[in-house]
């Protein structure tokens, strides 16, 4: 029996969490899914504050780039800063396909998804996870 992927998903529109977590069912992925809805809870979460001190390392990062309070840029630079946690996979959810910010972001990121997400590319994604973690 495989191991369950731990997900982080920094997202603060509920009707992308759902079809986020319908696509994660579709595709037959053993994981275990995490929601906070901006910047600040995200960093919080990856850095096991406050009511995150319980909280498993994610093995893979679900991040919307336009957040509340610190949105994902911000995100993915403090990430990118923290030997810890740039280890952690990072898949940048948007809704363009050649958008600005995925190419600002392409440096720091392996790969980005449409939303909403198709169930095939999750399961290559959880598949690579699987594979080199």
């Amino acid at each position: 029996m495989e191991r369950a992927i731990e997900i982080l998903m920094v997202e603060d529109n509920p009707g992308d969490v759902r079809l986020t977590m319908e696509a994660l069912k579709e595709a037959g992925i053993s994981h275990n899914l995490h929601v906070v809805s901006d910047g600040v809870e995200a960093l919080a979460f990856l850095r096991r504050q406050r009511r995150y001190a319980q909280m498993p390392r994610p093995d893979l990062i679900l991040l919307d780039l336009n957040l509340p309070r610190k949105d994902g840029r911000e995100v993915l630079d403090e990430i990118k800063e923290d030997p810890d946690l740039r280890r952690i996979q990072v898949v940048v959810l948007t809704e363009s396909e050649v958008g600005e910010d995925v190419i600002k972001t392409y440096g720091y990121i392996k790969r980005y998804l449409l939303k909403p997400p198709d169930p095939i590319d999750f399961l290559s994604i959880c598949r690579d996870i699987s594979r080199t973690g």
